[in-house]
């Protein structure tokens, strides 16, 4: 255990000091491994392990689903998204806020990364809050919050990749993730209800349009619904794999785009560039991270967990609790895809051995403890001092203070802690769905 730890210490020394995480991973992992076995043993490890990543059939999903939303944003989605939650949200107290949020979580059902969710919407919703007066903090913290939305409501890059970790069905992790998603809408909304009672400056109301122009304005989404359906509908269904159902998604969002002649031959190469280079480094921090989860399971961190856990006869919703804690405190200096390859492997032998009685069904455990650590790294996300969606942002809205932006996200901060402690407590709510798959 000492050894494991001692690798921890020296990858965090190196992500302090700037170091790629891919890099730092695979350095740790590679000499921790050369250390334990050999220097041979370490570089045909990596060998290996670069080789298997890039044919895992498994993981092809990931270029696929994110090509799904290049082409969904290159298609003018995020705009039609908004329109129709600011026509039935916007002439409220915080509505623009508000559709912002709605419009976050619609467009996740199609995009499945968070940051690009963020970046995306900023343009969209940023200047409408602008002409209205909306505080900067408000304005900039329900972008940023609405974004997190994006790994949790499928099709999500992060569950596709725990579900290949943990062995466990990925469709019925993105099954999972519906009710968490929308109970994470919810209470985003109340956070700006929260906000605008604490202020009422903060987001005055919008402009109030009529009731035919609400319903018109559900027309310029109905390829965000048609696609979410037949990806999600066909998983639940059966009509196909996931893998398949990527495919049949980015094939959709294609033709989709090309039908509002949104698509130019330059957008069409753009969308193919950025869904390369995203691909490539998801796989880069994938190898390293595996690299480094070898070593650690070299050194038997993973056993020797869980037999100290086992010697302190903890109940096991305690144990899940530490371990969300211990989430928390990592997102403070790791991104969240790092934070997922590095604590997965560690930590889910430990929840699969514990008994839980009747709080969750044995066959579920695994897909329980998937969504709630999908909803810790959402925190992660806006949590200081690295929280991505807020460092994006700032690019996106340069005239927009850091210190502002983690202002406006607290409430929201706030709402993901209450989430997070009813998805543990009431694990039925993440279980309702995938349940019913089995039936």
């Amino acid at each position: 255990m000492i050894v494991s730890i001692l690798g921890f210490i020296a990858l965090l020394v190196l992500l302090v000091l700037g170091m790629p995480i891919a890099f730092a991973m695979g350095l740790v992992g590679t000499i921790g491994f050369a250390l334990l076995v050999s220097f041979d043993a370490a570089m045909a490890q990596i060998a290996q392990v670069t080789y298997e990543t890039g044919l895992n059939y498994g993981l092809s999903v990931v270029p696929l689903f994110i090509l799904m939303g290049n082409f969904v944003t290159r298609a003018g989605l995020s705009d039609e998204l908004y329109a129709a939650s600011n026509a039935f949200l916007g002439h409220r107290k915080g509505g623009l806020a508000m559709a912002t949020v709605v419009s976050c979580g619609g467009f996740s059902a199609v995009c499945g990364s968070s940051l690009a969710t963020a970046a995306t919407m900023a343009n969209v919703s940023m200047p409408s809050m602008r002409r209205f007066g909306y505080s900067k903090s408000l304005a900039a913290g329900s972008i940023a919050a609405g974004g997190t939305l994006g790994i949790l409501i499928p099709p999500s890059v992060i569950l596709v990749i725990y579900g290949l970790m943990v062995e466990e069905d990925i469709g019925k992790l993105f099954i999972a993730g519906v009710l968490p998603g929308l109970v994470g809408i919810f209470f985003y909304l109340g956070a700006v209800k929260y906000t605008i009672w604490r202020d009422p400056t903060a987001g005055p109301p919008g402009q109030r349009v009529s009731r035919r122009e609400r319903w018109r304005s559900l027309s310029g989404v109905w390829g965000v619904i048609v696609l979410f359906l037949i990806v999600m509908g066909g998983i639940y269904l059966g009509w196909f794999t996931p893998t398949e159902a990527a495919g049949i998604g980015a094939s959709g969002a294609f033709l989709f785009a090309l039908l509002r002649r949104r698509l130019t031959l330059a957008l069409f190469y753009d969308s193919l560039i950025q869904s390369v280079r995203t691909t490539a480094m998801i796989f880069s921090i994938l190898i390293g991270a595996t690299i480094f989860v070898d070593f650690v399971n070299m050194a038997d961190l993973s056993i020797l967990l869980v037999e100290w856990v086992n010697s302190f006869n903890l109940p096991a919703l305690t144990v899940v609790l530490l371990i969300m804690l211990v989430y928390i405190l990592l997102g403070c200096i790791l991104e969240s895809l790092s934070m997922i390859l590095l604590t997965v492997p560690v930590f889910y032998p430990l929840v699969a051995g514990l008994d839980f009685g009747g709080h969750v069904p044995p066959e579920m455990v695994l897909i329980w403890f998937g969504i709630i650590v999908v909803v810790v790294t959402e925190i992660s996300l806006i949590t200081p001092p690295i929280g991505l969606n807020v460092f994006v942002l700032k690019g996106v809205l340069p005239d927009t203070s850091t210190s502002t932006i983690f202002k406006g996200v607290t409430p929201f901060w706030v709402a993901d802690i209450f989430r997070l402690t009813l998805l543990i407590m009431v694990p039925t709510v993440s279980l309702y769905l995938p349940l019913l798959m089995d039936r």
